[in-house]
């Protein structure tokens, strides 16, 4: 069962979950509450993600999310413009919880597809915080060229640095995603490097995975 929210703002998503109860075996944390998540995008902005080119969905088993995108590209060389180098997208999520939970981010998984160059670079960046909050979570990945394929980077976080949701508050959780591309040693006046996370087919997305436990 799948949900999509334009980003376009404001709209709200209802899944529902499939029951579970318990400790998940190694981690600490309970496993995801029976009751349904609600999602609201308050606001997305950044120049790879403008409005009604991104979407989330909730898994229905709570678990996870999904963000999909359609325009988030960076590129440099020819046919680009001086900015189209980097992209950056925020979305900014209202996550109601049921009540006596709270959740982290544990992982998340992003993917799309890069062209580059011999010679040229990109990076790929996230950071994750709760409004309010001094605690930030962030990770990169670096690219090097020749790559004309898939790729995939995953940020994990450790049971001791999760960043909990505080409990009995609605704080908006942000996610801040970057793209940028370097020409490096590779001719921007002949060639053209290019990374994407995208989603056109509707198979490369970026997956957030939630761990959930019991409020005091």
């Amino acid at each position: 069962m799948t949900v999509r929210i334009l980003a376009a703002g404001g709209a709200v998503a209802v899944l529902l979950s499939t029951p579970l109860a318990g400790v998940a075996a190694g981690t600490g944390w309970t496993t995801p509450p029976p009751d349904k998540i609600v999602i609201d995008v308050a606001t997305v902005n950044g120049s790879g993600c403008r409005p009604g080119t991104a979407a989330v969905a909730v898994s229905p088993d709570n678990t996870a999310f999904t963000v999909t995108y359609s325009e988030y590209l960076a590129q440099v060389g020819v046919g680009s413009k001086p900015t189209d180098f980097r992209k950056n997208c925020q979305l900014n999520l209202n996550v109601h919880v049921p009540q006596g939970f709270t959740y982290a981010i544990a992982s998340a998984d992003y993917r799309g597809f890069a062209h580059l160059e011999k010679g040229a670079t990109a990076v790929q960046r996230a950071n994750y915080y709760f409004q309010g909050s001094p605690q930030t979570t962030s990770a990169s990945h670096q690219f090097a060229g020749a790559i004309d394929n898939s790729w995939q980077a995953t940020d994990t976080v450790g049971v001791a640095a999760l960043v909990w949701a505080p409990c009995g508050e609605l704080r908006n959780f942000n996610i801040n995603t970057e793209l940028r591309v370097s020409a490096g040693t590779s001719d921007p006046t002949r060639t053209t490097s290019f990374m994407t996370m995208d989603s056109t087919d509707g198979s490369i997305n970026t997956t957030y995975h939630l761990a959930w436990k019991r409020c005091p």
